[in-house]
């Protein structure tokens, strides 16, 4: 698979839950994001080129919000190097910068550091 990504990923130092806002389901976890696109780690494979309503719960309440809800299109999924999960590529729909910055502030505050 050719790589697409132009951003690089930004580890987290949270897993956070994401939930399909249309089915109220926990879908997985959130592992490593770029303004761009996000990647889950989840116990079930999940569809591609499908978009979902998606709803990221915060690990502690920050900018007077505990949740952020968008739009994102599953554009692969492939087994994690543990055989119980597998790893989705989502590429976010709202390119607005209103979303990339809420994003870039997630980066700034969870981002791993090496």
């Amino acid at each position: 698979m050719e790589e697409r990504r132009h951003l690089e990923r930004r580890h987290l130092i949270y897993y956070m839950r994401i939930f399909d806002r249309e089915t109220d389901l926990a879908i997985g976890r959130l592992c490593d994001l770029t303004p761009e696109g996000i990647m889950l780690i989840s116990e079930t494979p999940i569809e591609t080129e499908k978009t979902f309503n998606l709803r990221l719960v915060l690990p502690e309440q920050l900018w007077g919000i505990e949740e952020y809800t968008f739009e994102a299109e599953s554009v692969w999924c492939k087994p994690d190097v543990i055989p119980e999960f597998y790893n989705t590529g989502f590429k976010l729909l709202d390119d607005s910068e209103q979303n990339k910055s809420i994003f870039e502030r997630l980066i700034h505050e969870f981002e791993y550091q090496e």
